[in-house]
């Protein structure tokens, strides 16, 4: 019996098989064509690369990397880069495909795409990290470009990154191409607004569901799992709004105050001594303990499968705000769906980095940069737009939101590769 729980718990845990239960079923409910249905679930292109990268000790080390491009059917590629040890070509797989989703689902001119490299940054130095990213960038040169593939930055990637991505791209092109990455510093082609894009979305399709159950934001109880880029953006923004974020987790510990969390001091003190461990001005409690605490909105903004059939159940929130990419597995949705939890699926949730990624795509293809004004408010009209249409599509087929999201997005990838044909 145990054997064949661990098996379940192994499927369970492949991201790319949790994004194709869905993909099958939402195919299903929208009676798609067989033959669309049979090119739409293979990725275009898949690819492993091996990166010699020489180490500040003088000796190689070759890291294995890769880039899987899902679809170009609506656009370019898209999708960002991950440095991590856990890197894995089905976890890439995956996020490439919901990378195609995801774009489809706002409504903008990309496909889907993801890369990464198997290694530990935080064992590297910057020179190492350099080095690595640049080999990487070059055996990636025929096959990235503004209206290839356009890479972005993820886990343990940032900024700096796509700098040297953008310079090596620019070296061999000889010439300055700043579109061919987004999530790049201001100063050399980077969008306003693009750093706070994910956290921002994330609140926007709150605010929304808020309105949708009559949800008074001073009384709406947050807890919010991740405190970099997207969970601690989300937490400061929130808090501004006036919600009441009563939980928040980092890699290092989780705090929850019921009677709302100072965000700002909080978020001071983990930039100044990089942990949670010894925060005084909340409980510290388990991340189980964290994701199962009562509230109105739960916020997974940390990594994949966080909440599975082993804990589904225990679940205590009434809005699921997916700000990381597939926190939750093909199995729980079952059980939130038994339990009335509306979710906002990741594909929706968490969409505003990339379409802020497109705003900085367009202006550097146009040369003309926006305000951060003009930037949050054509990502709110998105995120709001998206939002409604999710919504609309799941009370149109009587369904909940994560299968209206990829019906959606399946749908408007399938019309286009439908009005392009198949080359053959």
């Amino acid at each position: 019996m145990a054997f064949v729980d661990d098996a379940k718990r192994i499927h369970e845990d492949n991201p790319f098989e949790s994004m194709m239960e869905r993909f099958d079923e939402a195919a299903r409910l929208l009676n798609l064509d067989p033959n669309i249905y049979t090119i739409l679930r293979w990725p275009n292109r898949e690819i492993t690369v091996y990166v010699p990268v020489m180490m500040d000790d003088g000796n190689y080390q070759v890291f294995t990397g890769y880039r899987v491009q899902h679809n170009s059917a609506r656009g370019p590629a898209k999708g960002g880069i991950r440095y991590s040890p856990d890197v894995t070509l089905d976890e890439v797989r995956a996020l490439a495909s919901w990378m195609t989703w995801k774009c489809a689902v706002v409504n903008i001119p990309f496909g889907g795409a993801k890369g990464g490299i198997i290694c530990d940054p935080r064992q590297m130095s910057l020179g190492e990290l350099e080095r690595m990213t640049r080999r990487y960038t070059a055996e990636l040169l025929d096959l990235i470009g503004p209206e290839r593939d356009v890479p972005a930055p993820d886990m343990n990637t940032n900024e700096q990154v796509m700098a040297w991505i953008m310079d090596t791209y620019s070296m061999h092109a000889r010439h300055t191409v700043t579109a061919v990455v987004t999530g790049k510093p201001i100063e050399i082609g980077g969008s306003r607004g693009r750093k706070e894009a994910t956290g921002r979305g994330l609140l926007f399709v709150c605010n929304e569901a808020c309105k949708k159950f009559n949800f008074n934001i001073e009384e709406t109880r947050v807890v919010i799992q991740g405190a970099g880029n997207v969970g601690g953006t989300a937490a400061m923004l929130m808090h501004k709004e006036g919600y009441k974020v009563v939980g928040l987790a980092d890699i290092t510990g989780s705090v929850y105050n019921a009677s709302g969390l100072d965000v700002e001091g909080l978020l001071a003190y983990l930039k100044e001594y990089k942990t949670l461990e010894d925060y005084a001005e909340a409980d510290h409690v388990t991340t189980a303990q964290l994701l199962e605490s009562e509230c109105e909105i739960l916020l997974p903004a940390a990594t994949e499968n966080q909440i599975t059939s082993l804990n589904a159940d225990r679940i205590r929130c009434r809005i699921l705000a997916e700000g990381a990419n597939g926190p939750t597995t093909a199995e729980a949705d079952d059980i939130l769906r038994d339990k009335n939890v509306f979710v906002i699926p990741d594909i929706l949730a968490n969409a505003g980095g990339v379409t802020v990624s497109y705003f900085e795509w367009v202006q550097d293809r146009m040369g003309f940069f926006w305000n951060e004004q003009t930037v949050n408010a054509r990502l709110h009209e998105i995120m709001v737009s998206s939002f409604n249409d999710v919504v609309n599509m799941a009370e149109k087929y009587n369904v909940d939101t994560r299968q209206a999201a990829y019906m959606l997005a399946i749908d408007r990838v399938a019309y286009d590769t439908r009005l392009r044909g198949i080359y053959a």
